[in-house]
């Protein structure tokens, strides 16, 4: 008699396969360095064929993608108990920057010598790409639920600019941080823990008249600057 498999399993070996080629990339990213590792040799390393490798990911730059995305996802799963409790704007920001610190310290090593690539303008690596743009979009979504939740008053167009603006900065953070030869990046965190309180200061000197003149003007710059 045949055995059948169902759907959830072939799906659950689907998607270990998947994983086991991610880690096998990144893995050998970091041994060898991203331009020098190929697609053939993460198959070979991974225990699968090249052509069922590029079944599951079209490219090396694809399995970076996965990579952000996996990344992504870790850093929500991180904050959920503490935008559920905090709500002051510092405590939520400056909160949610430090999980992104703990979340992404096992991929320092791999960020350090894969940064120049992603920092490329036109590289679809880049954060700031179109090929990022889940991953970009999934991030600044983590900040509108900062702010959104934050019961610190503030400008109500500065509101809705906010979460960009603090994505912004947590790309600042990144660049910190892969820069950082501190143990335990204990410098990157001492960074969020001076910046963050000058930003809720701003940000809560918005609403008031003398200022919101000012906090008119930086957004109109910004969009400006975005067109």
């Amino acid at each position: 008699m045949t055995n059948v498999v169902e759907p959830a399993q072939r799906g659950r070996g689907s998607e270990t396969t998947r994983e086991l080629i991610v880690e096998t990339a990144l893995r050998l990213f970091r041994a060898r360095g991203y331009e020098a590792t190929t697609m053939r040799a993460i198959a070979a390393e991974a225990g699968v064929s090249v052509g069922n490798a590029y079944y599951y990911f079209a490219s090396k730059e694809a399995l970076v993608q996965a990579y952000y995305d996996r990344a992504q996802m870790e850093h929500e799963a991180a904050c959920r108990e503490l935008l559920a409790t905090e709500r002051s704007l510092e405590a939520r920001l400056g909160g949610v920057l430090r999980e992104w610190v703990r979340v992404s310290e096992p991929y320092h090593e791999f960020a350090v010598k894969f940064f120049k690539h992603a920092a490329e303008p036109t590289n679809p690596l880049s954060p700031f790409s179109a090929e990022s743009t889940p991953a970009r979009e999934s991030s600044i979504e983590i900040y509108r639920q900062v702010v959104q939740g934050s019961t610190d008053r503030m400008d109500a167009e500065l509101r809705e600019e906010l979460p960009e603006l603090l994505w912004l900065m947590q790309m600042g953070v990144v660049l910190f941080w892969v820069h950082d030869t501190s143990p335990d990046c204990t410098r990157t965190f001492h960074l969020i823990d001076r910046t963050v309180p000058l930003v809720g200061r701003l940000v809560r000197l918005s609403h008031l008249p003398g200022m919101r003149g000012v906090a008119r003007d930086f957004i109109e710059t910004v969009q400006e600057l975005r067109a």
